[in-house]
């Protein structure tokens, strides 16, 4: 979506450009996923930053869903912090973010976007599969310990 497009309407929300002033309620919205350790805790700088790729799905003033594409090279891009209010959950917001994180990556001219997540059936209805499925798996070598911020 670039700053011409038109905000996408689902039954539930409004999907639009995330804003570095949207940081606060995206915070809030992860803050649950974070404490269930479905989601890496970022810091407000960190969702400012993602803000520059990323998506709300708005309900009036409230954040219901957030979901951003970091750009790591012209082949690769990661889906980022997908989280969706339980009240909007199953009405098509989730499928919307990723789809707007998707279509900004391909906008930018990147190969694959690649989701690291728990919830693979959702992520695999949505298009995304294995690359290379029962040969390679993604391995992580952990430098130091992730914070976590249950605030």
């Amino acid at each position: 979506m670039n700053a011409e497009s038109k905000p996408t309407i689902t039954p539930t929300c409004e999907i639009r450009q995330a804003l570095p002033t949207d940081a606060e309620a995206i915070h809030a919205l992860m803050r649950p996923f974070v404490s269930q350790h479905l989601l890496l805790a970022r810091s407000e700088a960190e969702i400012i930053e993602l803000t520059r790729h990323g998506f709300v799905a708005m309900q009036g003033s409230r954040c219901m869903g957030f979901s951003a594409v970091e750009i790591y090279s012209p082949k690769l891009a990661e889906l980022q912090c997908l989280a969706v209010h339980p009240e909007a959950q199953r009405t098509g917001v989730g499928r919307q973010l990723v789809n707007q994180c998707i279509e900004r990556a391909r906008s930018l001219g990147v190969m694959e976007v690649l989701a690291i997540s728990s919830s693979e059936d959702f992520l695999r209805s949505c298009g995304f599969d294995f690359s290379l499925p029962d040969q390679k798996k993604a391995l992580f070598y952990q430098i130091r310990e992730r914070p976590f911020d249950d605030r």
